[in-house]
C-alpha cells in the first residue's frame, strides 16, 4: 500500500463558488457561506501555500480482498453509490443519528455515507442540507474509473456503481468487522474528476457501537475519520485546477446536443467553456434536517486537505473522533479552560461546541471599570478612568487610596514615600497583573471569594460556567463547568441525594423547588447568598454577585444603578458598561470567539490542534 510522504501545509484561501447540481457537470449559483475566519486565524499564520499532505496515519486493514479493506467495494465509476448495506449485524438497533434511527446505509464514491439515499451530489454543499443525513469524512468529486474508453465521456454516472472489480489502488471499499464490531470504509488512494491520478487522497471512516454500560443508549456509536494521504481537495467540474480549489475562471465542458454540461447555455463543437468558481471539499456530519450539522474548519476551503492530514481534534494528526450520544454530536475537547485571546477579563475563557468545533467562549464579558487591578471593560487598559474611588481618593494599583493629611493614615495603614496611604507593607511591594497588595500580601481578584451556588470565581467575577456547556446528557451532569458522572450512577455520599439534573444535593432538597434567589441546603429553601463572599466592589443580591447599588434583573440583566444610570450588563455597549469588544478576527463582531482553545500547557501538536478551536459541535441554525 502507498504510503508517500509529501509534507506540506497551506493557507486559507476560501472564496465565492458556484454549485455544481446535476449528475453530469452542471453547474447553477451557491451564495458564498464564510467559514469560522476567527478559528482558522491560527492555522493559517502558520501555513503557506496548499500542497500536497500526509499524516502518517496508518489505514485499518488485513479484512481480506485485493487491498486488505474487505471483499466489498464500489466497480468503477464517477458519483456512482453502492446498493443500500445493511448494519445490523453491527448495530442490531440500529444508529441514532441526530433525529432519525438508521439500520443501513449507502456507500458514495464521493467521500461520504448516506443514510435515507445515495447521493451522487459530487460539488460539496454547505451543510446543512436537507433530506441527506451523511457523515462525511471528505465529500468531494471523486473519480475512480480507470478504463481509458470510460474517461472519453462526461462522467456523472449515478445510482449503482456496478460490481466490485478488486482494484488494486483507486478504490472505495467497505467491511462490517463483526469481530472488532465495527463498520470499516476506505477510499483507498483515490482519484479526482476527470479520471486523475496524479494526486491521490488515502482515508477511512470508522463507525463503532458504544458500549457505555448502564449510561449508554441504544444507537450511540463512535466515528473516526483516519486521513493517511490527502493530496487534492477539488475536483475539475467543481472548479479545481490540478486537484485545487485555486482562483477559479474558464472551465471546459463537454457540449452535447448543442447543450453546455457546465451552464446549460447553447454551444457547438465537442466542447464549450464556463466560469466556474471553485468548491473545495468538505468535512464532517449533516442530519438532514436544516438544523443540525457538525463541520470540520476549513471545510470548502483550499488548504482542507491539509488540515485533516495535519491537524486533529485528539491530538494526533490525521485522526479525528467524534461521539454520537443521544443522536447528538459531542466535542471530545469541550469545557475546558482555555485563551481567548482577548483583553483583560475576557481572556479567561471555556471552550464550547461551536459550529466548526471547539470554540472558545469568554468566561466573563465586559463590565464597568472598577479599582481592582482587573482590565474589567476588556479594552487593553486597566483601572482607566477619574471616578472609580471616592472623593479625594485616587486608584492607584487596583486599591483607591487617599492623600495622607496631617491626621495621619487610618489603622492599618501608613504613609508612603508619595505621600500616599497604603496598607502596611505595600509600601514598596510590586504584585503581578490582575493582582493588587492587601495589607503586605499580593491578592488575586478570586483570592478569598466564595461564589453563591452554582457559580464559580473569574477574574474577578462570579460566573455560572454550566452556561453553553455540552456534556453528554445521557452520562454526565455540569458541576461548576465540569462534565462529572451523573449521579443515577455514580450515586452520592452521606447526606445528599441525588436530583434529576445528574447532581448530587442535600438530603431532602431533590424534589423541593424553591423560588428565585433561594437554594435549598439541609431540605429548606434559604436565600442564596448566605455565606457568599462577592469579590471587591460586588455585593450579593437575588443569588448574583453584582457590583454594588445593582439590582439583577428576572431576564438575566441588571437594573439601574445608584445614580439612575444604566446598570453594568454582561453584554453592555455604554460607556457605563464597558466597550462592545471588535475582535480583529472577527470583522462581523459576532459574540464570542472561535479562535484557539489551548490550555496553560501541552505538547506542539496538541497545541497545533487546538489553536484551530476545534471540534466538533452541533450547530443550530434558527429561522
Amino acid at each position: 500500500m502507498d504510503r508517500r510522504s509529501v509534507p506540506g501545509a497551506g493557507a486559507w484561501t476560501g472564496r465565492p463558488r458556484r454549485r455544481i447540481t446535476v449528475c453530469m457537470k452542471f453547474s447553477s449559483a451557491l451564495p458564498f457561506s464564510l467559514l469560522s475566519l476567527v478559528t482558522l486565524l491560527s492555522l493559517a499564520a502558520a501555513l503557506a501555500l496548499p500542497t500536497a499532505a500526509t499524516a502518517q496515519v496508518p489505514l485499518f486493514d488485513g479484512f481480506g480482498g485485493a487491498a486488505g479493506y474487505g471483499a466489498a467495494c464500489l466497480g468503477p465509476n464517477d458519483d456512482g453509490s453502492s446498493r443500500r448495506v445493511d448494519i445490523t449485524s453491527i448495530f442490531p438497533a440500529g444508529i441514532r443519528f441526530f433525529d432519525r434511527t438508521h439500520t443501513s446505509m449507502f456507500v458514495n464514491t464521493n467521500g461520504n455515507v448516506s443514510f435515507s439515499e445515495a447521493v451522487p451530489t459530487y460539488t460539496p454543499r454547505a451543510f446543512p442540507v436537507a433530506d441527506q443525513p451523511m457523515i462525511a469524512p471528505f465529500w468531494a468529486d471523486v473519480d475512480i474509473r480507470t478504463d481509458a474508453d470510460d474517461c472519453d465521456g462526461p462522467g456523472g454516472g449515478t445510482g449503482y456503481a456496478g460490481d466490485c472489480e478488486s482494484p488494486g489502488s483507486n478504490g472505495v471499499w467497505w467491511h462490517l468487522d463483526t469481530a472488532g464490531r465495527r463498520v470499516i470504509v476506505t477510499w483507498d488512494q483515490v482519484g479526482y474528476y476527470s479520471c486523475h491520478t496524479n494526486k491521490e487522497m488515502n482515508f477511512q471512516l470508522v463507525l463503532t457501537p458504544y458500549d457505555g454500560g448502564m449510561c449508554g443508549n441504544p444507537g450511540d456509536f463512535d466515528v473516526e475519520f483516519r486521513y493517511n494521504t490527502c493530496e487534492w481537495n477539488t475536483g475539475d467540474a467543481s472548479g479545481g485546477s490540478d486537484g485545487m480549489a485555486g482562483s477559479g475562471g474558464p472551465t471546459s465542458f463537454p457540449c452535447v446536443i448543442g447543450r453546455c454540461l457546465g451552464d446549460g447555455s447553447s454551444c457547438s463543437g465537442s466542447t464549450c467553456t464556463v466560469d466556474v468558481m471553485p468548491t473545495a471539499a468538505q468535512a464532517g456530519f449533516d442530519a438532514g434536517n436544516e438544523t443540525d450539522f457538525v463541520e470540520i474548519p476549513g471545510s470548502r476551503s483550499n488548504t482542507i486537505h491539509t488540515i485533516l492530514c495535519t491537524m486533529s481534534n485528539v491530538g494526533e494528526p490525521g485522526i479525528w473522533r467524534y461521539q454520537i450520544r443521544s443522536g447528538a454530536v459531542l466535542c471530545p475537547d469541550a469545557n475546558e479552560a482555555c485563551d481567548t485571546r482577548l483583553l483583560g477579563a475576557c481572556v479567561a475563557g471555556r471552550t464550547r461546541c461551536g459550529a466548526g468545533g471547539t470554540e472558545c467562549h469568554p468566561a466573563v464579558t465586559p463590565s464597568a471599570e472598577s479599582c481592582d487591578a482587573i482590565d474589567n471593560d476588556c479594552d487593553g487598559t486597566t483601572d482607566e478612568g477619574d471616578d472609580l474611588c471616592g472623593a479625594a481618593e485616587i486608584c492607584d494599583r487596583g486599591t483607591c487610596i487617599s492623600t495622607c493629611f496631617e491626621g495621619g493614615c487610618s489603622a492599618g495603614q501608613v504613609c508612603d514615600a508619595r505621600g500616599q496611604c497604603v496598607d502596611a507593607g505595600c509600601e514598596s511591594l510590586t504584585c503581578p497583573p490582575g493582582e493588587r497588595c492587601v495589607a503586605g500580601a499580593c491578592t488575586g481578584a478570586c483570592d478569598g471569594v466564595t461564589c453563591p451556588a452554582g457559580q464559580s470565581c473569574s477574574n474577578g467575577r462570579c460566573v455560572d460556567l454550566c452556561v453553553g456547556n455540552t456534556c453528554d446528557p445521557v452520562c454526565t451532569a455540569c458541576d461548576l463547568g465540569t462534565c462529572i458522572a451523573r449521579c443515577q450512577d455514580a450515586g452520592c455520599p452521606s447526606g445528599k441525594e441525588c436530583a434529576e439534573d445528574g447532581l448530587c444535593v442535600d438530603t431532602g432538597c431533590a424534589a423541593l423547588e424553591c423560588a428565585a434567589g433561594t437554594t435549598c441546603r439541609a431540605g429548606s429553601c434559604v436565600d442564596a447568598c448566605v455565606g457568599a463572599v462577592c469579590p471587591t466592589g460586588d455585593t450579593c443580591v437575588g443569588g448574583e454577585c453584582v457590583p454594588a447599588g445593582v439590582t439583577p434583573r428576572p431576564d438575566g440583566g441588571t437594573g439601574p444603578g445608584p445614580d439612575g444610570g444604566p446598570g453594568v450588563d454582561g453584554g453592555a455597549t455604554t460607556d457605563s458598561g464597558g466597550p462592545t469588544i471588535e475582535d480583529p478576527r472577527d470583522p462581523a463582531g459576532r459574540a464570542g470567539c472561535a479562535c484557539d482553545a489551548s490550555p496553560g500547557a501541552g505538547d506542539a501538536g496538541s497545541l497545533a490542534l487546538l489553536l484551530l478551536g476545534l471540534w466538533v459541535g452541533t450547530r443550530r441554525r434558527w429561522s
